[in-house]
């Protein structure tokens, strides 16, 4: 190998980043995309529409009501003498997420030791929305219940409930993390795509075919510059996750930094695997797109716990590398257990594994030749 060939190459691809403007795309993708869906994707449900029809009138039902109104997950609105038909039409015109409907003789029932029955309304849409709000509206009410229970032994089992790594619950600490295993996965597959399909879709391709440079020197000047360039996100991103969403870091960050670098070589690595079936630049970005954006999502464990999974879906998820990542990124900035963890290790070699078969073979599916 002539190290002298190499950073000549390496030279004329930067300069050919900067005069094709394709370097601002390096940074400003990554950051649009974590802002975007760093405050646009939101699991919990807050300010629910919520209507109460309150057909009983007393002191219990009143309180019921109260709890509704002061908890941040609902907008509540409490009417009397509304017909069910139409709160019922309410939720048909979108004016309305939830609907609970207090009987007459609800408080008499409850002093009595009856049973009282609610009427809940939920608008089952969207189903994980509906479930989420499902589960407030019970915890809720349980809730109440408990403070109206006083049957004896009343305190002798309490639960003392708390959240372990995300103690607020907030939506940006589950987030955000995974959004940079997204984002590391799809920007540099674009870009080590784009490099080599240019030239193809240019013919500059030919001088490569027709030079004495070896295929192994044209690959390390084409791929080099992409791993530099997004080595440079690994600390963007991380400071966009820690200063502009506050979320918490905890572990190790060389141990984020290299899990990132060897997950950047996955990244490159399908970049050019992509470039070597495609000849046009749309196409290259349009196939890039479908391998890891819908995985990233999907199987990242970002939106669903990969442990939930079950069958096929579960095999995919351990097929693609971003689940190892993630797992590792989610270990380094909320839980902080690190290299203790024999997981985290064996994460770490399955990524280094993925990076080396990811290159090697797409360097021998490239040929220096016309085809």
């Amino acid at each position: 190998m002539n190290p002298g060939v190499v950073k000549a190459y390496m030279l004329k691809e930067f300069r050919e980043l900067i005069r094709s403007r394709l370097i601002m795309i390096v940074y400003i993708l990554p950051t649009m995309i974590i802002i975007l869906f760093g405050y646009g994707i939101r699991m919990e449900v807050t300010d629910a529409r919520t209507l109460i029809i309150d057909n009983d009138g007393s002191r219990l039902s009143r309180d019921l009501s109260a709890r509704f109104e002061h908890s941040k997950y609902f907008d509540t609105d409490v009417v009397t003498g509304m017909s069910e038909a139409e709160a019922l039409r309410r939720i048909k015109q979108a004016k309305t997420d939830i609907l609970i409907i207090i009987p007459d003789g609800f408080e008499k029932r409850i002093l009595h030791k009856e049973r009282a029955e609610l009427g809940v309304f939920i608008d089952g849409a969207f189903p994980v929305r509906a479930t989420t709000m499902e589960n407030y509206v019970k915890g809720v009410v349980f809730d109440a219940a408990d403070t109206l229970r006083q049957k004896p032994p009343k305190g002798l089992i309490t639960i003392d409930n708390r959240n372990l790594f995300n103690q607020a619950m907030r939506d940006e600490d589950a987030i955000v993390p995974g959004l940079i295993g997204l984002i590391l996965l799809v920007a540099p597959a674009i870009l080590s795509a784009l490099l080599i399909v240019k030239e193809k879709e240019e013919g500059t391709i030919f001088n490569f075919f027709s030079s004495p440079i070896r295929k192994s020197e044209f690959i390390i000047a084409k791929l080099v510059p992409v791993l530099l360039l997004h080595s440079v996100n690994i600390f963007i991103l991380f400071l966009w996750a820690t200063w502009l969403f506050e979320v918490p870091f905890r572990g190790s960050f060389l141990l984020y930094w290299v899990a990132a670098e060897l997950y950047i070589l996955i990244s490159i690595g399908v970049g050019l695997l992509v470039s070597i079936i495609t000849r046009t630049q749309i196409v290259a970005i349009v196939l890039t797109i479908i391998i890891t954006i819908i995985p990233g999502f999907l199987y990242s464990g970002m939106l669903m716990p990969i442990s939930s999974m079950s069958g096929e879906s579960k095999i995919e998820a351990h097929i693609y590398p971003v689940m190892y990542f993630n797992h590792i990124v989610y270990d380094t900035f909320l839980i902080g257990q690190g290299l203790d963890s024999p997981k985290i290790l064996l994460y770490l070699a399955i990524l280094f594994l993925y990076a080396l078969l990811l290159i090697l073979l797409g360097s021998w599916l490239m040929k220096k030749e016309t085809r």
